[in-house]
């Protein structure tokens, strides 16, 4: 099993454990090391937005809240990458389409907030030397590498130009970010002040930036406490965002494959964690350790408005789920840390949503699956969110001041207080 922290920064950090920030530089800081082949560079994922199929109306009790179709017009999307790097190229798919997708010009700029662009940063992506390409449905295409110098946590944003009519498959549900939606080529331009707004994703998969061979990434796979839902729209509050915050500047990038209503063993408003796991995760380039923090979904879907006729799981069959997941990052030498469920009475109440909290065997489950993870001594580590935003008072529900409103996800100081804990996580494991 491979070490992500040698012996020495390993004595170093039990040294200074008091000190968070210092553990977690030195051991970003050894991602990028790498004495023996300095000159020698390598494509790194920075960002990732995971796909899911577009649900039908009536499928689910929620829109889907991206355009049905598109005609003749710019996608223009703003990412927070993680680590930085002088050249970037970018990552589409078109996994759940149902038809082709032509993308007629490709750009990408440093962002200046809301839909504009800093010009001087404006830069076009090509396809093996080409302007436009059509995504078959089913592929994934990378544009050619693009000379843009990219800080560390900058903002990028990219502009495809749709030229023929297309019915999107897939999507990413409720990114926490403003996209926007001009008529025409608009791909050039500095700003969209008649664009349109909407909160999901479109085609854009990853964005990728050059960097050293001993680079790498931390991976968090999850759910909507994972995408950040309950967080301040535009603002980057998600936890995997402050983990980036920590680690990224030193070299190690954070992949956000949280998915809103996302299980570990059954698909819902995507597939299932078992069943992503290899294209979120394990596909993805000098992944070192990946946060599974999954679950709270597979507890609170069954006899809800959500899933009515599903039978709660039993806690063997989520312990089994884990495991699956531990056994195959392993394979590939890759570190497993375990979040435990955030705690969720009262969860949705006011909502069109009812009993996703209910009944009381729900928490029952919660708490034999949360003690596993703590105690099983399966997980390489562990990221106690629940311990970190539970009420002392009453553990089964969420501390007031770390709760968004709706009882289940928590607002931007919940997510701040779960990348502290996160972030000294992947500092202990050794």
């Amino acid at each position: 099993m491979p070490t992500l922290l040698p012996h020495a920064l390993r004595q170093r950090w039990q040294r200074t454990c008091a000190a968070i920030a210092l553990g977690v530089a030195s051991f970003a800081a050894l991602a990028t090391e790498t004495p023996n082949d300095a000159r020698t560079v390598h494509w790194l994922p920075t960002w990732t937005a995971s796909e899911q199929p577009i649900w039908q109306a009536g499928e689910l009790p929620l829109p889907t809240g991206v355009p049905a179709r598109l005609d003749n017009q710019t996608l223009r999307q703003v990412a927070r990458i993680s680590v930085g790097g002088q050249r970037a190229r970018l990552v589409l798919s078109n996994g759940y389409g149902r038809e082709p997708v032509t993308i007629g010009a490709a750009r990408l700029a440093q962002a200046t907030g809301r839909d504009g662009i800093d010009a001087r940063t404006d830069r076009a992506a090509t396809f093996d030397g080409r302007p436009s390409i059509t995504i078959p449905p089913g592929a994934t295409v990378t544009s050619d590498a693009v000379e843009l110098a990219l800080p560390p946590l900058s903002e990028l944003a990219v502009s495809l130009h749709l030229p023929t009519p297309v019915q999107p498959g897939g999507f990413h549900w409720d990114g926490r970010q403003t996209a926007w939606l001009a008529s025409g080529d608009a791909t050039r331009d500095a700003a969209l002040p008649h664009a349109s707004p909407f909160n999901g994703r479109l085609l854009l998969a990853a964005i990728e930036v050059q960097a050293r061979p001993g680079a790498g990434a931390v991976a968090a796979i999850g759910d909507s406490i994972t995408e950040g839902n309950g967080s301040t729209v535009d603002t980057n509050r998600r936890w995997p965002d402050g983990l980036a915050e920590r680690l990224a500047p030193q070299g190690l990038a954070v992949l956000n494959a949280g998915i809103s209503g996302g299980q570990l063993l059954r698909d819902g408003m995507g597939e299932s964690a078992l069943a992503r796991f290899e294209r979120d995760v394990l596909a993805q380039r000098a992944v070192r350790a990946v946060i599974v923090a999954v679950g709270i979904n597979d507890i609170g879907w069954p006899g809800s408005t959500f899933a009515p006729r599903t039978p709660l799981p039993e806690a063997s069959a989520m312990i089994d789920g884990y495991r699956a997941l531990i056994r195959r990052a392993r394979e590939r030498g890759i570190r497993v840390i375990g979040a435990t469920i955030t705690p969720f009475a009262g969860a949705l109440a006011g909502t069109p949503i009812r009993g996703y909290d209910a009944p009381p065997q729900k928490e029952a489950l919660r708490q034999a699956v949360n003690a596993w993870i703590r105690d099983g001594g399966e997980f390489d580590g562990v990221a106690d969110f629940d311990a970190a935003v539970r009420d002392p008072a009453r553990p089964d529900a969420m501390l007031p001041r770390y709760d968004s409103g709706d009882h289940l996800h928590p607002g931007d100081a919940g997510y701040r207080r779960m990348a502290e804990v996160a972030a000294a996580a992947v500092a202990a494991i050794d």
